[in-house]
């Protein structure tokens, strides 16, 4: 027998290659790697160092320097927010954490994905009050889907993992990861995909049959519908279904100051936003209809106002993915648990299949809500001090940029503004704080939105007193090429504080002053200022140059654009629901409320 005709001799089966052996610290990085991460937003100090050495040598992710913590973790809810995906944030331990509180607290709020990854001193030392200790797993576990202590190298790879599901999946939120310094030195076999448990997780997508039928049953029978939508519609990323949804049905929209973009402004459905500051349109189509379908929205107080005065002849179907939301404000005639766009397109199959297609009869409702229209359109009154409205600059920048822009806004009287006078056409183009209501949200986060959408304008609409909060991440958009447009829309105040105690506080406006303004000290100047940080400056104090600032703006992509805009602090946000009322009370303006039968 030759050689070549010799039986083969049996082989044992290949081993799996062995897992490289990696110190914590890579482990992070190669996890974010594995993640598709591509840009995180950070800080580094003593009890995070051992993860920004090999970060330092990754060629997939780009690392952005910021100045403070609070813009790092806003940076990452405005690149998670604009882009749909996990953002990502990095700081170090005891203050370096607590600066980022804020941010989360805000993403919970506002059901923002990101992922925060903090160190934490060495596991020998939790407990003794050691340099830069700080229990970050306690602090944010209330705001937070869920906060998590890693001590051990082999487990980090599954504990970041966990925490990018659990951030992306169900009603999306912030996750903690806190990894100990030790850990973080320590090496350990780097096993990917790691195996880890989530017990008691299982968001559900798939509502019940029965629910979505009743659901349709009324919505076919509602002489006064309303199609209540939240911001749950952006994040589940249901705008194409809702649009079908509500041709099909031909019920009226309205889109809180979460979901402004959702559905678009120009459709001749939609009938505002509703709220405190809503349309009256809006805010009168919820509190007179007999049916409200609430989609991925939570009955916030700012829609609401007074709770059990909200909506008091309506029956409620209540579409949420979250059931801790579903009956907590409003008891629900219909619960429905699911993911809103799945449920969506079960409930227009639902309703084709009730009436042929049919729309309702609901064409006196229509007559009503267009009147409210004619009679109450949105509107501004000039200022009487003869300084720019602010409205009428929010208007310009939304007209000038159109809708394919990102717009960020700060917290106050110019956030409500840009909610109000700028067109919004698609999801993701706006970007606020909303439940939490932070000031200081908007330059970081419009950062964050150019980081993660570079192609696109990106306008910052911040106040004077918000923009004082976070604008060194200028030096961060400057130095990492970063081109923001910023609108400061400068009444020398704390706008909307003022405003209250204009109308509530006998005009006594204690503390509200800021000196940045028409006739003032201007401190800090905000043209300086940006100077300073290497932006293109300007300022505006007529309104004859308005467009031309918004132009130069638009054709400057070579470095962030700041403009001060000096406007009237007399202006006010209208129309206005006063706290503590029912919605039926709604000021169109000063001294001017809708008439409406009260026993309607």
């Amino acid at each position: 027998m030759t050689a070549d005709t010799a039986p083969a001799v049996p082989r044992p089966p290949a081993r799996p290659a062995a897992a490289p052996v990696l110190t914590g610290a890579q482990a992070v990085v190669r996890s974010l790697e594995l993640l598709g991460v591509t840009d995180v937003f950070g800080i580094p100090g003593g009890a995070i160092m051992e993860v920004y050495d090999p970060l330092m040598a990754s060629t997939e992710l780009r690392h952005i320097l910021v100045r403070h913590e609070q813009g790092g973790g806003h940076a990452a809810e405005g690149y998670a927010t604009a882009s749909g995906k996990v953002g990502v944030t990095i700081a170090t331990s005891g203050p370096g954490a607590t600066n980022l509180v804020t941010a989360i607290a805000d993403a919970y709020m506002d059901s923002i994905p990101i992922v925060a990854i903090t160190g934490q001193v060495f596991s020998r030392l939790m407990g003794t009050d050691a340099f830069q200790e700080a229990d970050i797993v306690g602090i944010t576990m209330p705001i937070t889907k869920h906060s998590i202590l890693v001590k051990r190298p082999e487990d980090i790879p599954g504990a970041i993992a966990a925490a990018f599901e659990i951030a992306a999946t169900g009603r999306p939120g912030p996750v903690l990861v806190d990894i100990t310094k030790d850990a973080q030195q320590a090496t350990a076999p780097f096993v990917w995909p790691p195996k880890y448990d989530l017990p008691g997780y299982r968001p559900v997508t798939k509502a019940h049959g029965k629910q979505i039928q009743a659901a349709a049953t009324l919505l076919a029978e509602a002489k006064k519908p309303v199609l209540y939508v939240g911001g749950g519609i952006i994040r589940g990323r249901a705008s194409e279904e809702l649009l079908a949804l509500a041709e099909l049905t031909g019920a009226p929209v309205v889109t809180t100051l979460m979901a402004r973009g959702a559905f678009p402004d120009s459709h001749p459905q939609h009938v505002g936003m509703p709220g405190m500051h809503g349309t009256v349109p809006a805010v009168l189509a919820l509190q007179e209809a007999d049916l409200l379908v609430a989609l991925g929205t939570r009955f916030d107080d700012r829609v609401t106002g007074k709770a059990e005065l909200f909506a008091p002849n309506a029956k409620v179907v209540h579409v949420d993915i979250d059931p801790a939301e579903i009956s907590k404000i409003r008891t629900a005639d219909v619960p429905i648990v699911g993911g809103v766009r799945e449920v969506i397109t079960d409930l227009e199959a639902a309703f084709r299949g009730l009436t042929g297609g049919a729309k309702g009869d609901i064409a006196e409702w229509w007559a009503y809500l267009d009147g409210l229209r004619a009679e109450f359109p949105l509107g501004y009154t000039p200022p009487e001090d003869g300084l720019m409205s602010p409205q009428h600059v929010i208007q310009r920048i939304g007209e000038l940029t159109g809708p394919e822009a990102v717009y960020v806004a700060g917290v106050g009287q110019h956030q409500m503004w840009a909610a109000q006078f700028i067109k919004y056409e698609r999801p993701n183009s706006w970007l606020n704080s909303g439940g939490a209501g932070t000031m200081g949200y908007a330059v970081p986060a419009a950062m964050g939105a150019k980081v993660a959408e570079p192609d696109r304008v990106v306008w910052a609409i911040d106040g004077d007193g918000c923009f004082q909060m976070t604008n060194q991440e200028l030096a961060t958009c400057v130095i990492n090429d970063i081109p923001i447009k910023v609108a400061i829309i400068n009444n020398s105040s704390l706008g909307m504080v003022r405003q209250w105690q204009t109308l509530f506080y006998e005009g006594r406006h204690s503390n509200t002053d800021l000196n940045t303004g028409h006739g003032t000290i201007r401190i800090p100047d905000f043209v300086k200022l940006a100077e300073a940080y290497g932006c293109l400056a300007i300022r505006v104090e007529k309104e004859e140059e308005i467009d031309a600032a918004i132009k130069l703006a638009l054709e400057t992509n070579d470095r962030p654009v700041v403009i001060d805009f000096v406007v009237s602090a007399d202006a006010m946000v209208w129309p206005m629901v006063p706290q503590g009322v029912s919605n039926s009370y709604i000021q169109y303006a000063r001294d001017h409320a809708p008439a409406f039968d009260e026993e309607d």
